[in-house]
């Protein structure tokens, strides 16, 4: 794994591979930005009843209600929110909360919602720039801004020692035909560039992630659409600082390839249950989503493990994807593949036999939803999708 500088002291240790990653303390050049809410309830539902925001994470999520997700959000308190930068940057992918126990000291703070663009405002695919700022209380604001034409991708997660991390799969002119290998961003608390990691190997094409966050050490895992493989950082985390200890590719064999009208089809969402050492694959090109079994311990590759859900009447282009509080997974379906006229944009849930719980349409047109994120808010739960359609974020508050 290398890194490439960008305000980073890197220090190579004894280890072959690894890299001690500190920032440097930088000017942030965050822009202020307040667009219209739609509807002044979305600070009522994000703050909502008292008590501490917490991520849900695949160790708890077992022990937590049992009620399926989906069917629930048709009757959930709701609020829409525009996720356009004062750039004007289009096309929302990635989506996460910040956890329960994320540094102090920074401008980020439990609970608020991220949001990285892939487009920039021209429309241009793998130009955005942007990761927008929900604060809990429904205020707005531009996080962080990349280098020009860097295209942030759906790949976006938050460590709670304070790092956000975001894919980039960049073109040059908006096109399948000049789709580039990308690399990993990351930011610090405050919304400064520290690194860029990439890797001749590993990163092709960093499209999706999910964090395993131990607290000293963390697992990354990361789909490479351009590759069809699966790779897993391991992190050891000491204070402000990082080391990459080493990658390890844990899943390949997905179909993958660029396409006229979608740039790039192949694995996307990922979701890790720590209890039983799972790891999720929501594979576009395959319309399935696999089990990878002893993802976090494994050094080799265990190809495209086995099928968990091969449902052609409810699963269409399947891309963001996350664990429910009861076990199940919940799919954003962005009908690249095996579209229906009359099932378009769909947030469905299945059980991890593959058993279709419940559906709902995030957009009346296709392609609208990408990536999906969940957190607890005290005794509810806040479940949020964004819609690349409308350049919208939607959030439900479920109680339970």
């Amino acid at each position: 794994m290398h890194a490439r500088r960008s305000d980073v002291t890197e220090v190579e240790s004894n280890n072959p591979g690894e890299y001690i990653m500190t920032s440097r303390t930088r000017a942030a050049r965050r822009r202020p930005f307040c667009p219209q809410v739609d509807g002044l309830e979305s600070r009522e539902l994000l703050n909502g009843t008292p008590g501490r925001m917490a991520e849900i994470t695949a160790a708890s999520h077992h022990q937590m209600h049992g009620t399926p997700l989906v069917p629930q959000l048709s009757t959930a308190q709701m609020a829409t929110l525009s996720t356009i930068p004062s750039n004007g940057d289009l096309n929302p992918y990635g989506i996460s909360f910040v956890p329960a126990g994320f540094a102090k000291g920074g401008v980020l703070q439990p609970g608020d919602l991220l949001v990285s663009n892939f487009n920039s405002s021209s429309n241009l695919q793998g130009t955005g720039t942007t990761i927008i700022r929900i604060a809990r209380d429904g205020t707005m604001s531009t996080f962080f801004t990349g280098p020009i034409g860097v295209g942030l991708t759906t790949a976006l997660g938050v460590l709670k020692n304070g790092f956000v991390i975001v894919g980039s799969v960049p073109t040059t002119d908006g096109s399948s035909a000049t789709v580039q290998q990308g690399s990993l961003l990351v930011v610090d608390r405050n919304g400064n560039l520290v690194a860029n990691l990439s890797d001749s190997k590993f990163l092709n094409g960093p499209w999706d992630l999910t964090i395993n966050d131990k607290g000293n050490t963390a697992q990354v895992f990361v789909s490479e659409v351009l590759s069809g493989a699966v790779s897993r950082i391991d992190l050891r985390l000491t204070g402000r600082s990082f080391h990459v200890v080493r990658a390890v590719q844990v899943a390949s064999g997905f179909i993958h390839r660029t396409d006229p009208a979608a740039l790039v089809i192949g694995p996307t969402g990922l979701a890790f249950d720590a209890e039983k050492n799972v790891l999720y694959v929501a594979s576009t090109g395959d319309n399935a989503v696999y089990a990878i079994p002893n993802a976090g311990t494994t050094r080799h590759d265990q190809g495209t493990g086995k099928i968990v859900v091969m449902d052609n009447t409810h699963l269409h282009g399947p891309l963001g994807l996350v664990l429910a509080p009861n076990g199940d997974l919940i799919v954003a379906n962005g009908d690249a593949v095996n579209s229906d006229v009359n099932q378009p944009s769909e947030i469905t849930e299945f059980t991890v036999k593959g058993k279709f719980v419940g559906q709902l349409s995030l957009d009346p047109k296709f392609d609208a939803p990408f990536g999906i994120a969940l957190t607890s808010a005290g005794r509810d739960l806040l479940f949020a999708a964004v819609n690349d359609n409308t350049n919208s974020v939607t959030i439900w508050r479920v109680h339970r």
